[in-house]
């Protein structure tokens, strides 16, 4: 592809992006497509000579968009968000275009020098002390991860790399059930084990982590010779928002000198609303926090915040420097690399940059408390309407319900075709979770571009799909 025909094609793919996203409320939210639809409509063998790009576009947009689900589609309800709002995607193509490597400060000067600067802004606005300092992981799941093997390090006296963990005692990190399944994986990952999550209770409607009971388990650990490491708290839970005490959590842990790492992974993005932060009371005390501002606050996949109160022993735990990696001549620096699992980075700070300043806090701030207004009012409609009923109240702008029909056998296979039944007619899109053994549906409100309208429709189609099921249709 010469220079001419890289304007004329990223040309075409802007102007397709734009037409994509203005049609996004003409299309079903979730993909229509059958298992192995897709793969069938493409050639078992690569080509052998090249193709126009002509037949390449076309064929991007007759096979592959058809099996696409929209993420940014404003009645996607489903999961938690994974937002882009326009002005990230132009970050995104500046960093496309670029094609930088960011690991070092040598290698991009500016990328370093303004992940530094848009991770302080970020925050002042989440209200966080002084003390803490970010760095953009890609995932919630490796900003976990990294906590654990710090949480390792330091119970190992930092010498868990050189030795390994055989010969060993335990170590023992401690959550509630109700965190996200990325802490089991951190937990494999580390070489810690699944026998050594424990699990500790959970008590009243937030489901936080009973901060009596995680003390007996620590003490009842120690006794046993095993060694403690590390709490991980949770800020909204994936399931249905469970939130921890984290003051009385960081407290616990203190007393037994433990690391304490935050995952408020969806939630964290609402603390730039001041009104909200109650549901993190405490989080000064933690060592470690992660958000994902590519979840709530329209950052462009992938986005991920990590504030650590010591970088110093992120740092030690992950950090190598070869000689080729080496920056001479410089002292002070900070190389991002260190910070994280991959060596190589993405330039993700500009996204951010662009979209703090495009949109102002006070704009995001009324995105996210539209959100949760509307969520709230939803959940009231449902919760009113007969042969409903909430199953959890809103945490923030996530709730669940259930459809209990009178005569229904079996209300966990009802609420299951219920969902799927909703999601097949493609005007939104839902997902279930289990609470308390039941099966319950989801509602989540957090696409960058919905509407009031878009949530009275969610109203609707639930409402319309469980008459349909009722009337035996």
């Amino acid at each position: 592809m010469d220079s001419e025909a890289f304007r004329q094609w990223s040309v075409k793919a802007a102007e397709w992006g734009a037409d994509y996203r203005e049609s996004l409320r003409d299309r079903p939210v979730r993909a229509q497509t059958v298992p192995g639809q897709i793969a069938s409509a493409i050639p078992a063998a690569p080509p052998e000579t090249p193709e126009a790009m002509e037949a390449i576009f076309a064929d991007f947009e007759t096979t592959i968009v058809p099996g696409m689900t929209h993420w940014q589609h404003p009645r996607f309800f489903a999961y938690f968000p994974a937002n882009a709002a326009p002005v990230s995607v132009v970050a995104e193509y500046l960093v496309t275009a670029m094609a930088a490597q960011c690991m070092l400060w040598q290698t991009s000067p500016a990328a370093t020098e303004l992940e530094t600067k848009v991770l302080d802004w970020l925050r002042q606005a989440l209200g966080l002390p002084d003390g803490f300092v970010g760095v953009i992981q890609d995932s919630a799941s490796s900003a976990t991860l990294s906590a654990v093997l710090v949480m390792r390090e330091r119970a190992l006296d930092w010498k868990g790399n050189s030795h390994g963990l055989p010969g060993q005692k335990r170590i023992r990190i401690y959550s509630s059930d109700q965190v996200h399944t990325s802490i089991d994986r951190a937990i494999w990952v580390s070489g810690v084990g699944q026998e050594n999550l424990v699990r500790i209770p959970t008590e009243g409607a937030s489901r936080r982590m009973d901060a009596e009971a995680l003390e007996r388990a620590i003490e009842a650990d120690v006794a046993a010779g095993h060694l403690p490491a590390g709490v991980i708290a949770c800020v909204g839970g994936t399931s249905v928002g469970a939130t921890d005490d984290l003051g009385a959590i960081c407290a616990v842990a203190k007393r037994h000198g433990l690391y304490v790492h935050v995952d408020a992974a969806w939630a964290g993005s609402a603390m730039i609303c001041p009104e909200f932060r109650t549901f993190w009371k405490g989080v000064e005390e933690a060592d470690s926090v992660v958000l994902n501002p590519h979840k709530w606050l329209g950052a462009q996949f992938d986005c991920s915040t990590h504030f650590l109160r010591d970088p110093d022993s992120l740092v030690r735990t992950l950090a190598i420097q070869p000689e080729y990696l080496k920056t001479h001549g410089k002292d002070g620096l900070i190389n991002y690399s260190e910070w994280t699992v991959p060596l190589g980075r993405r330039f993700r700070a500009l996204k951010l940059w662009f979209l703090m300043r495009a949109h102002g806090l006070e704009g995001l701030r009324g995105m996210i408390r539209n959100h949760v207004a509307w969520a709230q009012g939803l959940a009231r409609r449902i919760g009113s309407e007969p042969e409903f009923e909430l199953v959890t109240e809103p945490m923030l702008s996530l709730f669940s319900f259930r459809h209990c029909p009178k005569g229904a056998a079996d209300l966990d296979r009802h609420n299951i075709d219920l969902v799927n039944r909703i999601n097949d007619a493609g005007r939104i899109y839902l997902t279930q979770t289990r609470v308390d053994g039941a099966v319950a549906i989801r509602f989540q409100a957090g696409q960058f571009d919905a509407t009031e309208a878009d949530i009275a429709e969610a109203f609707d189609a639930i409402l319309s799909a469980a008459r349909e099921m009722s009337a035996g249709g």
